[in-house]
């Protein structure tokens, strides 16, 4: 088949990454690291807000760019990965901040201050059914919502690239559940992710089809599985190290242990756990620590 990345672009009709201006809003110091509100456009014309973690007292070694995950909790997003909201183990952001890295963490579009018109971290009723319609509508107009989401991404790695002074330093993603399906598409189109930390995201289609287990909206392209499954785009981000983890009882990472079997190659690690979807210490550890050492081998 033809490659992914050409095959996934030209499908999508997605643009290669650009630089992306960006503003500096609220600052705060906190123990051992700094955190600032960013904002961006994205392709729409609509305001993209992160958070970006920088190391107190010294110029970051690299950058990470963390997608949050999913949960049903759409009034969480980037508060997640700061900690401030959820489970202590999603807060990638001050962890790895501390340990020397530059972090950015976007909301996804209809999570937290993207839920227009309501922003912040309380529930509202009507979550769901934003996210639904943020794909509804793109598939009426012809379009994608994996699109928007994949655009997005593309954008928030040139902000962090700017924002932390990080160019000629190595740049990865990461992400759990719904930002782990992120990390693992979005890696397999932009080769400036020099590495990619994927968990709880790779299932192959026919397992989580089999086993009735849902699919995220993004991926819900019209005849992509025609194209493709789960281990071409895996297969796709190699030579690039790839950390995929997964729980054998956990039914998006139901079958990962085949899926990497099938792709092969030594540029994959995998950490699989005897449980279920959510992180745990463990796993939580685990991340930061290959994170950190595969932005000081890059």
């Amino acid at each position: 088949m033809t490659d992914v990345a050409t095959t996934l672009r030209a499908r999508l009709a997605l643009a290669a990454p650009t630089p992306v201006p960006f503003q500096r809003g609220e600052h705060r110091e906190a123990d051992g690291f700094h955190r600032e509100r960013l904002e961006f456009l994205g392709l729409e014309g609509d305001t993209i807000p992160a958070f970006l973690f920088t190391p107190s007292g010294r110029a970051p070694r690299g950058g990470v760019v963390v997608f949050h995950q999913h949960n049903g909790e759409f009034h969480f997003g980037k508060s997640e990965v700061a900690g401030d909201v959820g489970s202590p183990f999603q807060a990638f952001g001050p962890a790895l901040a501390r340990r020397g890295l530059a972090v950015l963490a976007p909301d996804a579009l209809t999570f937290e201050d993207r839920r227009d018109p309501i922003q912040g971290v309380a529930p509202d009723y009507f979550d769901g059914i934003r996210h639904y319609n943020a794909l509804a509508y793109r598939l009426l107009a012809g379009d994608t919502l994996m699109r928007k989401v994949l655009d997005d991404a593309q954008r928030a790695v040139s902000v962090l690239t700017d924002a932390a002074t990080l160019e000629g330093r190595s740049i990865g993603i990461a992400g759990h559940s719904y930002g782990g399906y992120t990390a693992l598409y979005h890696a397999a189109l932009d080769t400036r992710c020099r590495f990619a930390c994927i968990s709880g995201a790779v299932c192959s289609f026919a397992t989580r089809q089999r086993e009735r287990t849902g699919m995220t909206l993004f991926e819900t392209v019209p005849g992509l599985a025609r194209d493709l499954d789960t281990h071409h785009v895996l297969a796709a981000i190699g030579p690039r190290p790839t950390l995929v983890v997964s729980g054998s009882d956990d039914k998006y990472s139901r079958d990962a242990d085949d899926v990497v079997a099938k792709v092969g190659g030594d540029f994959i690690t995998s950490l699989h756990v005897d449980r279920g979807h959510a992180l745990d210490q463990e796993r939580f550890d685990s991340i930061i620590e290959w994170l950190v050492a595969r932005s000081a081998a890059e």
